[in-house]
C-alpha cells in the first residue's frame, strides 16, 4: 500500500519566506510539513508555492491524488487580488471539486472562505496577535470532529489582520470570539469537505516570536508594545516557553494555558483532520 501523500500549500511570497527566514524563523510550508510527518509517520509530503508566480502548480487530477491538503497562514491579503493572491485562489477552488480533505490555518481558511464564494475584510476592530482569547465553541462546534478533545472555550496562538465578512454556502461557524465572530468553519462543496481555523494550531512559540520581531516596528504603531525594549522582551519571553514551557513566571505572566503550552492539546485540530478526514477519504479511495 502506498504511504499517505500530503500537500501543503505555502502562503507567502518568496520575499516573505526569505524575511521571516532572516529573523530566525522557519518557513510556514516546512514547519506545517514537520507537523504533519509527526502526526502521520510515514507520510510523503509535498510542498507547492502559488505565490511565487514562476512556481508550477499541480492540476486536476494531480490534486486528486492527494490525501489532504493543507493551507498555511500568509502576510497577503485576498482582498488586495494581484496573481499573488489569485493563483492561490484559483487552486483552492479547483481543490475544492477533487473530494480530497482540507485544511486552512488563518490566510488558509481566508483564501478557502473566497474560493468557495465568500468575502474577507480587513477587521475593523483591529489586530489579533500573539494569542486569540476566549476562542468558544459553537453549538455546532461542540458537536464537531475538528474539536474531539477540545475545551470549550479555550486560547489559541493568532497572528491576523483579516477576517471572514461573508460566509460561502454550505459553510458552518464553529467557533468565535471578541475579536472575530469567524474563528473556525467547516465548508462543504459538491466535491470536498474543507476545515478552517483563523488561528495557528500548528504554530510553536518560537515561531510566535519571530513574527512579533519581524513586524514589530508596526505593532509598536498600532500599540500593542510601548516601545522596542518592550516589543522584544515579550518576544523573548515566548522563546523562553518554547524551551520551557513548564515555565510558571511566564505562563502566568501572560495568561497562557497548558491549551496552548501542550503540544498535543494546541495541535489537536490538526490532528483530528488527519484521522477523522484524511485516514477515512483515504481507505474510501482505496488506498489505505
Amino acid at each position: 500500500m502506498p504511504s499517505p501523500r500530503l500537500l501543503v500549500i505555502e502562503g507567502n511570497t518568496p520575499a516573505t519566506m526569505a524575511e521571516h527566514v532572516s529573523y530566525g524563523g522557519t518557513p510556514a510550508s516546512k514547519g506545517y510539513s514537520d507537523l504533519l510527518r509527526e502526526l502521520l509517520p510515514g507520510a510523503a509530503v509535498d510542498i507547492c508555492t502559488p505565490a511565487d508566480t514562476t512556481a508550477l502548480l499541480p492540476k486536476g487530477e494531480s490534486l486528486a491524488g492527494y490525501d489532504g491538503i493543507a493551507i498555511t497562514g500568509s502576510s497577503l491579503h485576498v482582498y488586495n487580488g494581484g496573481e499573488e493572491v489569485m493563483r492561490q485562489v484559483d487552486l483552492v477552488r479547483e481543490a475544492l471539486g477533487t473530494g480530497t480533505p482540507l485544511f486552512g490555518s488563518c490566510w488558509g481558511l481566508q483564501v478557502i472562505t473566497v474560493a468557495a464564494g465568500g468575502v474577507v475584510r480587513k477587521n475593523p476592530k483591529g489586530r489579533e496577535i500573539g494569542f486569540g482569547r476566549g476562542i468558544r465553541l459553537t453549538e455546532a462546534g461542540r458537536k464537531h470532529p475538528m474539536y474531539v478533545g477540545k475545551l470549550d472555550v479555550f486560547n489559541a496562538p493568532t497572528v491576523h489582520l483579516d477576517e471572514v465578512e461573508v460566509l460561502p454556502p454550505g459553510a458552518t461557524v464553529l467557533a468565535s470570539n471578541a475579536t472575530s465572530e469567524v474563528q473556525s468553519v467547516e465548508f462543504r462543496t459538491k466535491g470536498s469537505i474543507a476545515w478552517g481555523v483563523q488561528y495557528h494550531p500548528e504554530y510553536p512559540m518560537r515561531e510566535l516570536a519571530t513574527i512579533v520581531r519581524r513586524i514589530g516596528l508596526g505593532l509598536i504603531r498600532e500599540g500593542f508594545f510601548a516601545d522596542e525594549t518592550d516589543m522584544k522582551g515579550f518576544a523573548q519571553d515566548l522563546d523562553s516557553l518554547d524551551t520551557d514551557p513548564d515555565c510558571k513566571r511566564l505562563s502566568w505572566r501572560h495568561g497562557i494555558s497548558r491549551n496552548v503550552l501542550d503540544k498535543k492539546l494546541r495541535t489537536s485540530e490538526v490532528a483530528n483532520w488527519i484521522d477523522l478526514q484524511v485516514l477515512p477519504t483515504r481507505v474510501k479511495r482505496g488506498r489505505g
